[in-house]
């Protein structure tokens, strides 16, 4: 799991968790919920895991969806991506580990996410696209894996124009713990002053952290988000209760001001940490559209039926399937 690396030791270092100004003593989180994402298949049929599986929406908002794709190591010809799809009203985050995707939409985006880099494509209004393993992945095979990312648009927002942020692995904000035992990767929101590159619609927190085996990491966290822990690999424990948690797993936390997390004495922990300021507002959605009402639901659908979404380009890339 390579990601984006660094020395720790050499990194701006989160503070430890402090009393308030009135004394009052500093809140870990606990954990409310544990989760285990069941396995399935999307797109064209690769494997992934459904993080936000069975958890009530309301813990999860301004978050929607989250797919663990991969780990997968494939052999030649055997990578998978998805087909030409439309979007309106949120915003999909896909972010790569191991890999290559390319990518793109019906309004002129597109390009390659490699190793550690982030696509971050606001849908808004609509818009067709496209991500899918490149020729060369496919023809070779080897291994892939990321995650994607779902996140509400307030309502104000949903009818926007789509937009790109490419964020190359090189913008992301590292960090170290306090202890230098974890490395963080700040993609976007705001970590004890540190801000990752994401510009965001509403406040969300998105990081990938790699605890060192036996590692403890106490993590500032803002009191008006929620907080989701998903363990991308390796187990440890979560929360002030010290909750066993391991791959595939999702942590839904309690009130706080800080989390913890502590990784296995043998291995490393990779996680995704998730907090965002609930929207609270009502969410319609059917396949690949978000809405507030039945009724935009429904206009969306028209829409993408009629081509207001788009259409696919006559020099849009497919999915590379066939021996050459």
């Amino acid at each position: 799991m390579p990601a984006v690396t660094a020395d720790t030791l050499t990194l701006p270092r989160l503070h430890e968790p402090t009393p308030a100004a009135d004394g009052t003593a500093p809140r870990s989180r606990r954990v409310r919920s544990l989760t285990t994402a069941p396995e399935g298949f999307e797109g064209e049929g690769f494997p992934v895991r459904r993080a936000f599986a069975g958890v009530p929406v309301a813990d999860l908002d301004p978050f929607l969806h989250l797919d663990q794709m991969g780990a997968v190591d494939y052999g030649p010809f055997e990578p998978r991506g998805t087909d030409w799809h439309p979007h309106r009203g949120f915003e999909t985050v896909t972010y790569l580990l191991d890999g290559a995707f390319v990518h793109q939409d019906s309004h002129g985006g597109g390009g390659t996410i490699g190793e550690g880099a982030t696509q971050w494509m606001t849908a808004g209004r609509g818009v067709l696209h496209i991500e899918t393993p490149p020729e060369d992945l496919v023809v070779r095979g080897g291994l892939f894996h990321g995650i994607q990312l779902w996140v509400n648009l307030p309502a104000r927002s949903k009818m926007i124009e789509p937009a790109y942020q490419n964020l190359e692995a090189d913008r992301v904000t590292l960090v170290s713990s306090a202890d230098g035992g974890t490395l963080i990767r700040l993609i976007a929101g705001d970590l004890d002053g540190h801000q990752g590159p994401g510009r965001t619609h509403t406040p969300i927190a998105l990081a990938h952290a790699t605890l060192a085996p036996g590692a403890r990491l106490d993590l500032p966290w803002d009191q008006a988000s929620n907080a989701l822990v998903y363990a991308l690999e390796g187990n440890g424990t979560v929360g002030e209760d010290r909750v066993g948690i391991r791959t595939g797993q999702l942590a839904v936390l309690a009130d706080g001001d800080h989390l913890t997390i502590a990784a296995g004495e043998r291995r490393p922990l990779d996680v995704l940490l998730l907090g965002g300021r609930p929207l609270r507002e009502p969410v319609a959605a059917y396949g690949p559209f978000v809405m507030n009402t039945r009724d935009e639901l429904l206009e969306a659908f028209e829409d993408f039926q009629k081509g207001r979404l788009g259409v696919v380009p006559a020099d849009g890339i497919r999915p590379h399937r066939g021996r050459s």
